[in-house]
Order: C-alpha cells, then sequence, then structure tokens
C-alpha cells in the first residue's frame, strides 16, 4: 500500500504522458473545412485533464490555458494527434505542456498544428484545491520545460493579476543583471 508522504515524494513526467487522437470530421470543422479552433481546444483540454489527473490521482480542473497560435489548420479527414504531460507542479496546480499534429493519411505526412501550456489544479473530496507530487524530470527535454515552468507561472499570474510585475524574480532575472 502506498503512502501519502511516498506519493507526495514525486512522480515522473513520463507517467502522466498521454497521446489522444481524433478524426476531423465534417460537423468538427469550419466552412473551409478545416478543424475549429474551439473544437481542438476541447479536445486539448481533455488530453491534459487525463494528464494532470494521471500525476496527481485526483479530479482536475482547467485554471488557464496560454496563448494557442495555430501554425497550420488540420483538414477535414485528417486525424488530429496531441501529446500531453505534466511539466511542473506547484503546491495544488500542475502545468501540462501540449503538441498538436494533423496527420494526412491520403498524401502520408504528418504537419504540426499548434502547441500550448494548460494549468490544472488538483481538487479534494470537497472541490477545494488539494497539494500535488512535485514533477521528477528525466530527460534534458524535461528539465527544460521544468526550468521555464516558473517563469512562465509568474508571467500567467502577472497577467491574471495574481502577482505584481517586481515580485516576478525569474522574470526579472531574464531582463535585469545584477
Amino acid at each position: 500500500m502506498t503512502t501519502i508522504a511516498s506519493k507526495m515524494d514525486g512522480k515522473v513526467a513520463s507517467e502522466s504522458f498521454v497521446i489522444m487522437n481524433e478524426l476531423v470530421l465534417p460537423n468538427d470543422t469550419n466552412v473551409f473545412g478545416n478543424l475549429m479552433g474551439g473544437r481542438l481546444m476541447y479536445w486539448m483540454d481533455i488530453a491534459a485533464g487525463i494528464a494532470a489527473g494521471r500525476h496527481c490521482n485526483a479530479p482536475c480542473m482547467t485554471a488557464s490555458v496560454d496563448n494557442l497560435s495555430f501554425k497550420n489548420p488540420i483538414k477535414l479527414g485528417n486525424t488530429v494527434h496531441i501529446e500531453a504531460k505534466v511539466t511542473r507542479a506547484f503546491n495544488t496546480s500542475m502545468e501540462i505542456h501540449l503538441k498538436v499534429w494533423g496527420e494526412d493519411h491520403l498524401h502520408q505526412y504528418r504537419y504540426e498544428s499548434n502547441e500550448a501550456y494548460f494549468t490544472f489544479v488538483a481538487l479534494d473530496p470537497n472541490s477545494k484545491p488539494r497539494p500535488v507530487p512535485p514533477v521528477l524530470p528525466e530527460t534534458d527535454e524535461e528539465r527544460k520545460q521544468y526550468d521555464g515552468a516558473l517563469r512562465r507561472r509568474q508571467l500567467r499570474l502577472i497577467l491574471a493579476g495574481k502577482m505584481k510585475p517586481d515580485d516576478a524574480s525569474e522574470l526579472k532575472a531574464l531582463f535585469i543583471k545584477e
């Protein structure tokens, strides 16, 4: 039996890894035959929620979505490929990185669509935020994502009005050399 203390010792990022695929059908597209952005965000939210839940073994809810820019549209009949993984956990929240590709099976190629960071909060049985285990990065890419997560978090908090720019020590260090 696993105790609470051992769960809070941390989990490797790869334990939260999720791959999700969806086929783009006519009801998912706009008048140009492209996947609607809102439908893609819905699927990304599901993938991120599964990754967050895997990390903390608790129900989670979306707290924020960072900038979501579309590089290439995903066409009707193509497959959407979404990968999600927790990059860092804070007290009760987790940052999840998502990458999205389209796959054109007719012409046999895969293309990048977008990527984003979602933040999820773990909830206790009373729907209140609960602590989550830390992330233990293993690969160079996971360490890079982990290290950048604090700066991204500070930027999110500043934009949400929950942190003053002067208190964002990680962000200030990028611009001000002491």
